[in-house]
């Protein structure tokens, strides 16, 4: 979404909507698998949007383009096993989530509409919507500051590291101050639209045979 206008909002509504709770999803599944039940008696082990959706999060997201959903608790204190790579794993599923998701949208695009067919409009440009909002989701939360996903997998890959303990004190901080100069755009576009379209490369390549 570039802009606030009611024609791109129903078309990347879905978009926003599959990519928010399909993430949160992933981490609650992640931490039950784990040993942790306290996404389950939550609520939150389920595809219903509702059970992961923050309304003002959500509205901003739509209207500002910088939001939030709501947060899977988790408790590694249930996890089977070493406690900081668990976190690790429930703080990876998101991002990976969205990757297959961003992956499977653009595989269904390949396969329902073959390169030299003109393309039914709103049909591309939901499933584009789906792409791009999943892959930038994606890397966004793959961003190690606090609280962000990626602030997580380096906490469980260098767990003695006083860098974290750092950021977890300024991490929110830092996250506003990255977002609202542009640095994280001027990072993030490029890896994205290199990631999407190696996504079509392969896809079309997959789909060749059935179209």
């Amino acid at each position: 979404m570039y802009g606030f206008n009611i024609n791109e909002l129903i078309l990347w509504l879905p978009a926003v909507i599959i990519a928010l709770t399909f993430h949160e999803y992933a981490h609650g599944k992640v931490a039950d698998w784990l040993g942790d039940p306290t996404p389950r008696y939550q609520g939150r082990l389920t595809l219903n949007p509702v059970a992961h959706l923050d309304p003002i999060g959500f509205l901003l997201l739509l209207v500002t383009h910088f939001g939030w959903a709501k947060p899977v608790q988790v408790n590694p204190l249930n996890f089977k096993g070493d406690r900081s790579k668990g976190m690790m794993l429930v703080a990876s599923a998101g991002p990976i989530m969205n990757l297959l998701v961003a992956f499977t949208a653009t595989l269904i695009r390949s396969l329902a509409i073959p390169e030299g067919v003109v393309p039914n409009f709103y049909i591309t440009e939901i499933l584009n919507g789906i792409i791009f909002i999943n892959i930038y989701l994606a890397l966004f939360n793959l961003i190690p500051v606090p609280p962000l996903d990626g602030s997580r997998i380096l906490a469980g890959l260098f767990p003695s590291s006083e860098l974290i303990y750092q950021l977890e004190r300024y991490g929110a901080i830092v996250l506003i101050l990255l977002i609202f100069t542009g640095i994280v755009g001027l990072v993030l576009s490029p890896i994205a639209s290199w990631l999407y379209n190696f996504f079509t490369v392969i896809t079309r390549f997959v789909a060749g045979p059935f179209v």
